[in-house]
C-alpha cells in the first residue's frame, strides 16, 4: 500500500474517531453514540475483506479507545473493532450485494461490537458497567448505527472502491 493511500486511511478513520467523541456525543442517549468507526470498518470489510478490515478496525477501536474523556481500559473497542471487521469482511459476498443484507450486516456487527466491548468491560470488572446496563444499551445502539447506516456506509464504500480499485475483494 501506498504512504498516501495509508495516510488517507488513517485520516478517514481519524475524522470517524473524532465525529463520534465530539458531534454524535451531543446526541448521546443514556451515554450511547452512533459508532462511526463501526460503520467505517464494516464498510471496508464490505469492500475490501475481513484482513483489511480487521487492520482498520484496530487503528479505529484504538482512536476510539484514546480519544477523550477517556472512562475504560484501553483496548476494548479495538478488540470489539478487529473482530467485527473480521466477521463482516467473510460474510461480504451475501451483504454487498443488496442494500437490506448491508443493514443486516451493520446491525449484526453493531449487535457484536456493543456486547463484546460491555463483556470485556465486565471481565475486566468495569465499575461503570452492570448487566443490565449491557443489556439495555446494545439494543441501543445498534438502533443508532442501522439509523446512521445510509448516511455513512455508501459514503465509505465508494471512497474504498475509489483508493484502491484492483484490490477490491469479490
Amino acid at each position: 500500500m501506498s504512504l498516501v493511500r495509508a495516510l488517507c486511511l488513517t485520516a478517514l478513520m481519524v475524522v470517524a474517531a473524532v465525529l463520534q467523541v465530539t458531534l454524535f456525543a451531543s446526541l448521546s442517549f443514556d451515554g450511547v453514540v452512533p459508532d462511526v468507526a463501526l460503520l467505517v470498518v464494516v464498510a471496508a470489510a464490505l469492500v475490501r475483506g475481513p484482513e483489511f478490515a480487521a487492520g482498520l478496525g484496530f487503528l479505529g477501536g484504538l482512536l476510539v479507545d484514546l480519544a477523550p474523556p477517556v472512562d475504560h481500559v484501553a483496548g476494548r473497542w479495538a478488540l470489539a473493532l478487529v473482530v467485527v471487521g473480521y466477521l463482516a469482511g467473510r460474510v461480504r459476498h451475501d451483504a454487498g450485494t443488496s442494500a437490506v443484507a448491508a443493514v443486516v450486516t451493520v446491525a449484526a456487527s453493531s449487535f457484536v461490537g456493543t456486547s463484546i466491548y460491555a463483556l470485556s468491560g465486565m471481565l475486566l470488572h468495569d465499575p461503570a458497567v452492570s448487566v443490565g446496563e449491557a443489556l439495555g444499551v446494545i439494543p441501543l445502539s445498534v438502533l443508532y448505527d442501522v439509523a446512521l447506516t445510509p448516511f455513512v456506509l455508501p459514503v465509505t464504500m465508494k471512497l474504498f472502491r475509489r483508493l484502491q480499485p484492483h484490490e477490491v475483494a469479490y
